[in-house]
């Protein structure tokens, strides 16, 4: 299974590892990208069942070229021969594309270039993006299945790539975060993940925290890899924390809120419902696809709606813990165990492996 470390990947790649550990499969993680930190490696080696491999090799959206992903391609299939696996899981899926995998080949839709662009821009792809869109869809084309981890994103998923056929959708799961003191519910409101990523949307929520008397709190990191940043002036920014500094966080309770324009899951959200937080989300399908019925939706771009909901949920605590129940019961549909034997039964439906596709490398 290939994995990152820079986003949601690598939490999801770890829980299903470990899911399917507690089934009797082994894992082998190529990790593609920047290597991940110490606490992430740490976590890594108390799955059980998990063999970490680093490649040193470049994400799709990293790469300066075709050629790049060609070769991580094959390191990719190489590693799948040497360990004699018997599925070759992408979460990168273009890499289909440009290899003969031994296996059948399943790809997963995290996210992509191009549904971020559809949903964030109303122009044309810019040539940058043309290629790595093109080979991404010789990789769905390449690959064996595909799955996308909500109905709404495997819809657009289809749209957006004119997929015959929509992706098979299993929602992700999570492992809920383990905490054993004790601590009070604080007055505050939360945002995490990758804030330097426009699609989050984590600017209007800073403009919104500055009409707010309560502060507002945002974990992860304000630069990314590929350049892009955001700086906050009402926004108090705790920086990248580590699982257990995100956990003690969330065992406070604060009111998690996520504006995301662009959001195919939303990892995040579901730590702290499973925590118990009231969340208060954008309109998204995404989140009303999970969330709906057990958290406040919030019009993403209009920064005085957004205030005002935070404040009625700050100041009305009763509904604030009617709501953090509701988002805690509702989390309970996203396990580990369902996600692992959704992907158990795709695995055994799969056909033979397709091998790599040849498309004309151009993108209408």
């Amino acid at each position: 299974m290939t994995a990152d470390a820079v986003g949601g990947v690598w939490t999801y790649a770890l829980d299903l590892a470990e899911g399917l550990a507690a089934r009797g499969w082994r894992t082998t993680l190529a990790v593609l990208g920047p290597a991940p930190g110490m606490s992430q490696r740490l976590q890594a080696r108390q799955v059980p069942g998990l063999d970490l491999h680093l490649t040193s090799l470049p994400l799709d959206w990293l790469a300066e070229n075709p050629g790049e992903l060609k070769r991580t391609a094959a390191a990719v299939a190489r590693l799948c021969r040497e360990t004699g696996a018997e599925v070759a899981q992408l979460n990168t899926p273009s890499l289909a594309a440009l290899a003969a995998f031994p296996v059948p080949v399943v790809s997963v839709c995290h996210s992509c270039l191009a549904t971020w662009w559809a949903t964030m821009r109303d122009s044309p792809l810019p040539p940058d993006f043309l290629w790595r869109t093109t080979l991404l869809r010789q990789g769905y084309a390449a690959s064996s299945a595909l799955v996308a981890p909500t109905r709404a994103f495997a819809a657009a998923t289809a749209t957006v790539h004119d997929l015959a056929e929509q992706p098979t959708a299993v929602w992700n799961g999570r492992r809920p975060l383990a905490w054993t003191g004790s601590t009070s519910q604080v007055d505050s409101v939360l945002t995490l993940g990758r804030l330097w990523d426009e699609g989050k949307n984590v600017a209007v929520l800073d403009r919104a925290a500055g009409r707010l008397r309560w502060p507002v709190q945002a974990a992860g990191a304000t630069e990314g890899p590929n350049g892009a940043h955001i700086a906050l002036r009402h926004i108090h920014s705790l920086g990248r924390l580590d699982e257990t500094e995100v956990t003690v966080l969330l065992a406070q309770r604060p009111v998690l809120a996520s504006l995301a324009r662009y959001e195919p899951f939303g990892l995040a959200v579901l730590e702290a419902a499973q925590a118990g937080c009231a969340l208060v989300l954008s309109d998204i399908p995404t989140f009303r696809e999970l969330w709906d019925g057990a958290a406040v939706f919030v019009p993403p771009d209009d920064e005085a709606a957004v205030a005002l909901a935070l404040d009625r949920m700050m100041a009305d605590r009763a509904e604030r813990d009617r709501l953090g129940d509701a988002a805690r019961e509702r989390a309970r549909r996203y396990s580990t165990a369902a996600m692992s034997n959704a992907m158990l039964a795709l695995y055994d439906s799969l056909p033979q492996p397709i091998g790599p596709v040849t498309m004309e490398a151009t993108v209408p």
